[in-house]
């Protein structure tokens, strides 16, 4: 599975996107929020049940190749990996913080899905390093409401910008 097909977004008018803009950035804060507590059991929520997350290059995503580090497909994938950092993965315990910046909204359609755009960065620190940056790049998004009419993750692409990553890609970004 690949990310929807949005070839039929329409802009939104300014009226529109503004508000739903604001929505979709407290979105971001309080996904920041619960990845930046770690969470992980919280993680999954932000996604429909049939959601699709991948974190990929910006070359592979670029020329149109799926290949990711990390892909998800579903909530038995989510939860896998939830499973996964919580009980399985070794790795140094960590501070990570989320941040997410430039929230555009850029188009809806009739099937209810709203395409949006952000920048994130996330700085990591070891407990007895410096804090360095972890990752840096853009997520390409799509959004439904759920039943209760809160927004929904149907799809996020996270993006990376460097060609260099750490080894121990264990969190969500």
């Amino acid at each position: 599975m690949t990310a929807p097909d949005i070839s039929d977004m329409a802009p939104l008018l300014a009226e529109e996107r503004g508000p739903l803009r604001l929505e979709i950035e407290d979105f971001n804060t309080e996904y920041a929020a619960v990845l930046d507590a770690q969470e992980m059991k919280r993680w999954p929520t932000f996604f429909t049940g049939d959601a699709f997350y991948r974190i990929t290059a910006r070359e592979n995503f670029d020329e149109g190749l799926p290949v990711g580090l990390v892909w998800l497909e579903g909530e038995a994938m989510f939860l896998d990996r939830v499973a996964a950092i919580e009980n399985t993965m070794v790795f140094a315990p960590r501070y990570l913080r989320h941040y997410i910046t430039n929230v555009n909204v850029v188009g809806a359609n009739a099937a209810g899905l709203i395409s949006a755009e952000a920048n994130y960065l996330v700085v990591e620190t070891l407990m007895e390093d410096e804090t360095k940056i972890f990752q840096a790049g853009c997520y390409k998004d799509l959004f439904v409401r759920g039943e209760d009419g809160d927004l929904k993750l149907k799809s996020r692409d996270c993006i990376y910008d460097s060609l260099l990553i750490p080894n121990d890609m264990a969190f969500p970004v």
